[in-house]
């Protein structure tokens, strides 16, 4: 008889669904809309209203449910106690608990980063090892550390946020955090940019990037691929940074693999390749033989990792 279980990426625009068998494979897949008016009352009591829904369309009885996989972006303590989500609306919230009475399934929870590199290690990039950490280069820098295949999700729940490494002391420009100098700065879509359109403005080189308005990362990895000297520089110095700051995270956990993913590494082996190279430059010894790898999984990473944890 088939088991099943339901993954939930709670993101702030949707919360993304699936439906897996417990060996991996993603039956069906949906999106709802997240409503945050009210603190975001209404967003658990529609994610547990739709599951319902979709158990009685598909002839899917209780008992063949493992449980319910949740990931929202915020700490989450290892008992499902979301401590503050500013982008759902809520405060702090005992999700795991709540999610429990309303549907009598047994249910996970954690952070969305952290789940996302438990997909990606399961059956994504990280496929096949089981000391994975997850970059995702978007708008910003995620991560998620997973040792002897779990979450490393630390005292309240911020572990793995990698993104917030302090990289350049000598910064002037706060990061979103509050602090500066933090590895977002350089090594997401928006640092790329934001460094691209500072050396532009100091330099009076040639450059494919000055037609580009507005201005993408994509433009300047694709303008580095092409020979354009300055874009090329940009990308040295991000994949630098980059390699630098991995080099440190292997210090503390040692993994296997890194997996790389969001919308910047969508430019593929010019990342990796890069990152690798300055990665070996910084590394400890016993931390060199680590694999670099692109993640396979996309947005749908988040759902693949839900499920993963109820099945732990």
């Amino acid at each position: 008889m088939k088991k099943y279980g339901f993954g939930v990426d709670i993101g702030g625009t949707t919360c993304k669904i699936g439906l897996f068998e417990t060996n991996g494979t993603l039956v069906d897949k949906w999106e709802i809309p997240t409503r945050k008016e009210n603190n975001g009352e209404n967003i658990l009591p529609d994610v547990s209203a739709f599951i319902n829904s979709k158990m009685v369309e598909k002839d899917i009885l209780k008992g063949d449910i493992q449980g319910i996989g949740i990931g929202v972006p915020g700490p989450v303590t290892s008992e499902g106690v979301v401590l503050k989500c500013v982008n759902l609306g809520w405060d702090v919230i005992n999700v795991t608990k709540e999610m429990e009475e309303r549907t009598g399934f047994s249910v996970k929870v954690g952070n969305d980063a952290n789940v996302a590199a438990l997909g990606e290690m399961w059956q994504g990039g990280g496929k096949g090892y089981s000391n994975v950490v997850l970059i995702t280069l978007g708008t910003g820098v995620g991560g998620g550390v997973i040792v002897d295949g779990k979450i490393v999700s630390g005292n309240k729940g911020a572990g793995g946020e990698i993104g917030h490494i302090i990289v350049n002391e000598n910064e002037t420009d706060r990061c979103g955090c509050g602090q500066k100098g933090c590895l977002e700065q350089y090594a997401s879509a928006t640092g790329i940019v934001h460094m691209a359109e500072k050396k532009l403005q100091e330099s009076s080189v040639k450059s494919t990037l000055r037609e580009s308005k507005p201005l993408t990362a994509k433009h300047i990895f694709d303008a580095a691929k092409a020979g354009d000297a300055l874009a090329d520089e940009i990308v040295e110095n991000m994949t630098k940074i980059l390699g630098n700051a991995l080099a440190n995270v292997a210090r503390v956990v040692n993994p296997e693999a890194f997996v790389i993913g969001g919308g910047v590494s969508k430019a593929g082996s010019i990342i990796t390749d890069r990152v690798k190279k300055y990665y070996d430059e910084k590394s400890f010894n016993s931390c060199l033989d680590a694999h670099f790898e692109l993640a396979t999984l996309g947005n749908d990473a988040g759902i693949y990792g839900c499920v993963r944890m109820v099945l732990e």
